[in-house]
């Protein structure tokens, strides 16, 4: 299956404003209502973008919304002051298909104000694909269009108010070729025979439940493995869940809070009083000063653990064992394993889409860890491997792929 080359370098045309120029922020009733009363009017798919204030906030919320539909021009919706009056845009956007730009980021944001795509149009998921290398949205407009989008404030505060002209002006262009660049990203599934296919990932994505947290998520604390004891852990434990708490109660991002380094730092020296935990590096500064109280408090209570309670050095495992560990623990399905990712990266070369794209790396794990049985009899591995396949989410196409080719790897015929 091939797939274009990149094409030659040529200068792309530079995208500096939109065409209709920058629309207004749009923060009232009323507004929200003719701007819906205009999307309606409009024809074809719908051009979404969502910003968030990642590494600000606390929550996953959308500060600005954008839209852009042929007939009806772009807009920019402030949710915040009118999140209970966005019924009649629900109304307007929500029986038509949107085109998001890597859509499981939006998508989660928007269902929390009720806004939802009948059908969706993944245009990075799309250029995954087709197989292209870069899937940023630059890359990709530059590819396809020829045009140059410059990098911006994607990764800004925007729950700044009032936002700033030249932030407006980056969040408009995020939709202003997006229903172009769909229609190219489309031609090329369809000239690699492959849009069957993108049609059952964007209705994967536009179905998919919001992720469950991990299980003891304070593990993931920056620095941890450098502790050794577990009376040190129970701190980390303490500190990030009343980290966490204050961090949900604000909304503002754990790390603005308290920063990990200083979670470690109270567990390495674990403080005795306000006085010794201000000595400690972070916590002495105005921020942290005012939680003096709650971060001592949760080092008491780790403290006053008995042993029992005491969490282990190792987290136990939800799922197969980390890979390195495999071949000491297993060596039969380390083994397994290595047939099963050369079939995969093979078939990944063949048709030109990423291997984590035909499956997902911690099914494939999970299934050469304990999911299917060592031998068949009857050709049953093909039936075997398809039915544990399905059970973990894979698409018909990626089965359709997959099975083959791992039940050549795992359960090889006898040589003759």
């Amino acid at each position: 299956m091939s797939v274009p080359e990149e094409p030659e370098t040529t200068a792309a045309v530079p995208l500096l404003a939109p065409v209709d120029g920058v629309p207004p922020v749009l923060d009232t009733p009323a507004e929200i209502a003719e701007a819906a009363r205009r999307l309606a009017g409009g024809t074809g798919p719908l051009a979404v973008d969502a910003e968030r204030a990642s590494g600000f906030r606390y929550s996953n919320r959308a500060y600005l919304i954008q839209l852009r539909r042929a007939g009806a021009g772009s807009f920019l919706i402030d949710p915040v002051p009118v999140d209970e009056a966005l019924t009649p845009l629900a109304d307007a956007i929500n029986g038509l298909e949107w085109v998001l730009h890597s859509a499981d980021q939006d998508l989660p944001g928007l269902a929390e104000l009720g806004l939802y795509p009948a059908r969706l149009f993944d245009t990075e998921l799309g250029g995954r694909l087709a197989g292209y290398e870069r899937v940023g949205l630059a890359a990709m407009v530059e590819r396809l269009l020829g045009r140059e989008l410059r990098k911006g404030h994607g990764a800004a505060d925007w729950s700044t108010r009032p936002l700033p002209d030249e932030w407006l002006n980056y969040a408009a262009l995020d939709v202003e070729l997006l229903l172009e660049l769909r229609d190219a990203v489309a031609v090329e599934l369809e000239h690699q025979g492959k849009t069957d296919w993108a049609a059952q990932e964007f209705e994967h994505v536009r179905r998919a439940e919001p992720s469950a947290p991990k299980a003891e998520r304070w593990r993931r604390t920056s620095g941890i493995h450098t502790l050794r004891r577990t009376r040190q852990l129970a701190i980390v434990r303490e500190l990030w869940t009343t980290r966490d708490r204050l961090a949900r109660l604000r909304d503002v991002a754990p790390a603005r809070i308290l920063p990990d380094s200083a979670i470690v730092s109270a567990a390495t020296g674990e403080p005795k009083t306000i006085a010794q935990l201000r000595a400690l590096p972070i916590f002495g500064g105005p921020r942290q000063r005012r939680y003096s109280r709650e971060w001592l408090g949760a080092v008491e209570r780790a403290r006053a653990l008995p042993d029992s309670e005491l969490p282990p050095l190792t987290q136990p495992f939800d799922g197969p064992p980390p890979v390195n560990r495999w071949e000491r623990r297993d060596p039969a399905a380390a083994a397994r394993l290595a047939s099963a990712r050369a079939a995969m990266t093979e078939l990944s070369n063949e048709v030109s889409i990423p291997v984590e794209n035909l499956l997902t790396p911690d099914l494939l794990r999970r299934m050469c860890w304990d999911g299917l049985p060592l031998t068949v009899t009857n050709g049953d591995g093909p039936a075997l491997i398809d039915a544990f396949l399905t059970a973990g989410g894979a698409r018909p196409w990626q089965r359709e792929l997959a099975v083959p080719r791992l039940a050549a790897a795992l359960y090889p015929a006898p040589k003759a």
